[in-house]
């Protein structure tokens, strides 16, 4: 009796998690690729940009995007920020960078920026040195986009804090999944679901101490607030949150494309090195909006125009007061300022007891300023 062939030992195929599956899901949605069947190679992919702290969320978007780099329908990268807020932060970017590299990410760039407060938090101070390290990478490199990795929670967090503020539509929408370059693909996954996602692909996240303090507000939210609406309303707050601010954010983008046409329309600029009615140069560039043009305006169109002003200056989005303070300039009654508003920003009118013709350029206007 013949003896039984040998069968060959085939190695049974790792079953894919079910929420890695989501991860990929999402980010091949935003990007335009597949996850399943035939790939398509293409001769000069292009490059796509992880913004990675080493925390879960990024570091497992990295990971995510890894399989998409694999196929090789893109080339996937990762910009490392380094902000020196605490001790350690070098080693920590530094670790991180290297688990990116391992991830098969290339090229993988660490930036160490210097926070510039210009009276502003330490947050906000970071999120500006952030972005201004990730745009400057991605114009460098030619990247496509830029991915970052903040998830349900963290937008039904930004909710709520905007609600605590007071603030206006744009602020309640939180971060939008596509604006620009920058892609958020996580916004539809909960914090537990990331950390399945690191657990799943065996991988060893860095946790920000940070993320620990109750000093910080975004902390205090997350540990008490959060946790103590789902109890007394129930659950699926956070997502409920996160759906108001989708709903929003289409109502706040509709607003802002109106109020930036209404801008193109209004606005003057004059060179820094130029001053009306004769003064002394200014070093600071000075943006003129006229009068009669913004009391003609929506209230909604009219505030937005004049935060547009304020940013092209290099200032910050100024806060609803501040607003409401140069919007009173408009009303011709009391002072003709200036009102300071946010990053040295200044705005005043042009007064009548001024020595300019009334159809004269000066005339009609208000002005903004930003010292240096």
């Amino acid at each position: 009796m013949s003896a039984v062939p040998e069968q060959p030992h085939v190695k049974a195929r790792r079953r894919l998690d079910p929420t890695v599956g989501k991860a990929r899901a999402a980010v091949g949605e935003l990007l335009g690729l597949k996850t399943t069947g035939k790939n398509l190679v293409v001769g000069n992919p292009p490059l796509i940009l992880v913004g990675c702290s080493g925390g879960p969320d990024s570091l497992a978007l990295a990971a995510v995007c890894a399989f998409f780099a694999k196929r090789g329908e893109v080339r996937v990268g990762a910009v490392v920020v380094d902000h020196q807020m605490q001790e350690g932060s070098a080693q920590v970017a530094q670790t991180t960078a290297g688990q990116l590299r391992a991830l098969g990410l290339d090229p993988v760039v660490v930036r160490t920026v210097d926070l510039n407060h210009d009276g502003v938090g330490p947050e906000a101070a970071a999120r500006a040195a952030r972005f201004e390290a990730l745009e400057a990478t991605a114009q460098e490199l030619g990247a496509q986009n830029v991915l970052l990795g903040h998830t349900l929670d963290d937008q039904a967090e930004s909710v709520l804090l905007g609600l605590a503020r007071g603030s206006g539509t744009r602020s309640l929408a939180g971060m939008r999944e596509r604006r620009g370059r920058y892609l958020r693909p996580f916004l539809g996954l909960r914090r537990d679901e990331i950390l399945a996602i690191c657990d799943a692909l065996e991988l060893t996240p860095w946790h920000d101490p940070a993320n620990h303090d109750p000093a910080y507000l975004r902390v205090r939210v997350r540990r008490n607030v959060i946790p103590y609406l789902s109890a007394e309303l129930g659950p699926g707050i956070a997502e409920s949150l996160a759906r108001s601010a989708s709903i929003l954010g289409h109502d706040a983008d509709f607003l802002d494309d109106l109020a930036a046409a209404e801008y193109n329309k209004l606005v003057l600029r004059r060179a820094a090195n130029t001053a009306p009615n004769g003064g002394e140069s200014s070093p600071a560039a000075e943006i003129e909006l006229a009068e009669d043009a913004l009391r003609g305006l929506a209230p909604a169109l009219r505030m937005r125009v004049l935060a547009l002003a304020v940013v092209e200056l290099g200032g910050v989005q100024p806060s609803l007061e501040r607003l409401g303070a140069a919007e009173y300039l408009l009303a011709r009654k009391g002072s003709a300022g200036p009102v300071q508003l946010a990053g040295k920003v200044s705005a005043w009118r042009i007064s009548r007891n001024q020595s300019v013709p009334h159809d004269g350029p000066g005339y009609g206007k208000l002005v903004l300023r930003r010292s240096t």
